[in-house]
This record gives structure tokens, C-alpha cells and sequence, in this order.
């Protein structure tokens, strides 16, 4: 499978990619809802958004791992937020965590979660067997890009 992404232009500064495509994929890898809202040895990470963060992708890469893939892997993601005052943080965490190439992705706000100290929830979609493509040339004829 090859993968390519469309950079897009103010997304960058989001930490997201507008699109990314995929072709000839081996394995598609669904990511149900993951949270942070505990430590690895139980320790409750409420109200410190970095910590959920950063173990909501550590819970995400164990996922990925029993399923032969990495977070490198992931094409798209959804990320719940309880504040969206946490918006810009979680984007520059993001940047952190994948470097240039990220996933698309939508951020929601939600007015709570299942468990209140949660503030972090990321569900997403992953591909395994990719190569990278060379960028796509921007096409300003709709009909081009979906027959193409």
C-alpha cells in the first residue's frame, strides 16, 4: 500500500492533515474510543490534560501494537475535548507526537464524558503495509479529483 498526505495549508499549524491517502491497502485497523484518564499503574490523571494526553497515545500505541501496526500507521483520528480551551494544547502535543506527517482529523467539544474526569477521548483509523507517495499536485476540477 502507498500513503500520501495533503498538506493543506493553515491545518499544518493544527497539527492535521486535511487528507490522507491511501492505496492498495493490506489492513485497515478501526480504533474504538481511547482515554488517559488513569495512569499505567491506576494513579487517576483528573484534571491534568497533558497527562491524559499522552496516556490516551500510549493506550492507542498498545492497541496498534496487538494489532502489527504503530501510531505512524494512523490516517485519521477524532479527538473528543470536554474544554475546548484544551484545543491548542492537544495541537502542539499532537505536533510532538507525529512530527509533520499527521492524520486528518476532527476535534469535538462534548459537554462530558462516561467517567467526569475524563478530558480526552481519541478514536481512529489506522492502515498498515503503507509506503509514502510523492505529494499530489493540487487539481482544481472536482470531477479530476474524483475520477482520478
Amino acid at each position: 500500500m502507498q500513503k500520501s498526505f495533503v498538506r493543506g495549508t493553515w491545518q499544518a499549524k493544527r497539527a492535521f492533515s486535511p487528507a490522507v491517502i491511501t492505496q492498495g491497502a493490506q489492513r485497515t485497523i478501526f480504533i474504538a474510543g481511547h482515554t488517559g484518564q488513569a495512569d499505567d499503574s491506576g494513579r487517576s490523571l483528573a484534571g491534568d490534560f497533558d497527562a491524559q494526553f499522552r496516556q490516551t497515545f500510549r493506550n492507542i500505541e498498545k492497541t496498534l501494537a496487538q494489532a502489527g501496526a504503530t501510531l505512524r500507521d494512523m490516517v485519521t483520528m477524532t479527538v473528543f475535548l470536554s474544554d475546548a480551551r484544551h484545543t491548542t494544547r492537544m495541537t502542539e502535543l499532537r505536533a510532538e507526537l507525529f512530527g509533520s506527517d499527521f492524520p486528518a482529523s476532527a476535534a469535538i467539544t462534548v459537554q462530558g464524558f462516561a467517567q467526569p474526569d475524563m478530558m480526552i477521548e481519541v478514536q481512529g483509523i489506522a492502515v498498515t503495509g503503507w509506503t509514502q507517495l510523492a505529494p499530489s499536485r493540487p487539481r482544481h476540477d472536482i470531477h479530476a479529483r474524483v475520477t482520478a
